[in-house]
């Protein structure tokens, strides 16, 4: 059984399914762009919202789900950033 088969069935695990960036198909360029993404000013304070709706206790289920998604796709944006910034550094280019 892959370690990949542990990944949850949700947009982000199947995004990182997809993405597996474990093998050489990582190229410098390809780690600069996945770098350089981020998330829109609009998201960024949509997820603050949640952050606070949810400090507050006041979060409903629609909303957990959806501040669930922000986190999962945060997570998945951070591992791939990590691993973008491992190939640089190995190769040189940072």
């Amino acid at each position: 059984m892959s370690a990949n088969t542990s990944v949850p069935n949700t947009e982000a695990g199947i995004l990182s399914r997809l993405l597996d960036l474990r093998g050489a198909a990582l190229t410098p360029p390809a780690a600069e762009f996945l770098l350089g993404i981020r998330f829109p000013d609009e998201d960024i304070a949509r997820m603050n919202q949640l952050s606070d709706l949810a400090r507050q206790g006041t979060l409903s289920a629609e909303q957990q789900s959806e501040l669930d998604s922000y986190i999962h796709v945060s997570n998945l944006l951070a591992l791939m950033q990590a691993r973008a910034r491992r190939l640089l550094q190995t190769q040189g280019c940072s």
